[in-house]
């Protein structure tokens, strides 16, 4: 019965060895890279919560060098890829409006556009936009930037599922 567990276990060991660039969370990274740099989102909207653009650095940071074997160059020039975001729109619209005309919901929507680019290679990996919404009370200004975050996070998700699945 011991023969029976250590034969299952070198079978899964040598399967997962095989795959030098597939992880766990389903990412899979070309073998020749190794380093990410992810500069610091550039935000070109007029928004009224603060710090978006560094909310979703983190988010990404988080995604591609935690959740894959990529490690963080902070220097573009030296790193093997390179991750380009710019929130490009944020809009806070009513959703749902109450009798007397005042809105009861509200949604942002954020819009991104990204560049991943393997510098190795010097070849474009992605370059496309992505938008994502969340909906809050507007009653409760906090929740503006609830929602936001949540939009964000969604979008976080999103470019990274691109960005590693394209293999």
């Amino acid at each position: 019965m011991n023969r029976f567990f250590v034969s299952i276990f070198l079978a899964c060991w040598l399967g997962l060895s095989g795959c030098g660039y597939y992880s766990f969370t389903g990412a899979s990274i070309p073998e020749h890279l190794g380093t990410i740099a992810i500069p610091l989102v550039e935000d070109n909207t007029i928004s009224t919560v603060t710090g978006l653009d560094e909310q979703m650095t983190t988010l990404l940071i988080d995604r591609f060098v935690r959740q894959t074997r990529l490690s963080l160059e902070t220097t573009e020039s030296a790193s093997d890829a390179v991750l380009s975001v710019v929130i490009s729109r944020y809009d806070n619209t009513p959703t749902s409006v109450s009798g007397n005309e005042q809105a009861t919901r509200n949604r942002i929507s954020i819009t991104v556009s990204v560049k991943y680019q393997d510098q190795v290679q010097n070849k474009e990996l992605l370059n496309r936009t992505f938008s994502a919404f969340e909906e809050y009370d507007p009653f409760n200004p906090s929740e503006e930037e609830t929602a936001a975050l949540a939009a964000l996070e969604k979008i976080a998700d999103d470019v990274f599922t691109a960005a590693t699945s394209n293999w």
